[in-house]
């Protein structure tokens, strides 16, 4: 499996530099102006294919650890909810805005409103736990040496 993965990865490699190659050699201004736009393209196809390889990679292994070592299951489970807890407590607290905004596609109603709240306060949630985890660890620390 390693040696397959390494193949694809210097394919992939290789391919990557060979476009890179032509897209550089036809210059900004004959791409910007459409007439080597073409060359962008499979450079974009790759790079999707990596990220698709990438992601596929990693939920794979992040599921085979999770079912194989169950200490990290259970870990991983408390940290899942302890962030849905945090979701719903952020949509419960925030309200909607009864100021009307304008969007794209008109203007806001109430529960887009509601929603944007709620991710704002699960943002300040976070940030403030994130701040005391570090303050926490930063000051055991140095109580410890």
């Amino acid at each position: 499996m390693h040696k397959i993965l390494k193949i694809v990865a210097a394919l992939l490699g290789v391919l990557g530099i060979v476009f890179l190659v032509r897209i550089i050699s036809a210059g900004d201004e004959a791409i910007k102006s459409g007439e080597k736009a073409g060359l962008v393209d499979p450079m974009a196809y790759i790079a999707y294919v990596i990220l698709g390889l990438v992601l596929a990679f990693v939920v794979f292994f992040v599921i085979k650890n999770l079912f194989t070592n169950t200490a990290g299951l259970k870990n991983t489970l408390i940290g899942v909810g302890a962030f849905a807890a945090i979701l719903v407590i952020s949509y419960v607290v925030s309200g909607g805005d009864p100021l009307q905004y304008k969007l794209q596609e008109g203007i806001a109603t109430e529960g887009q409103s509601h929603m944007v709240g709620a991710g704002l306060t699960a943002f300040y949630i976070l940030i403030v736990v994130a701040a005391l985890a570090m303050i926490f660890s930063g000051v055991k620390k140095v109580l410890s040496k």
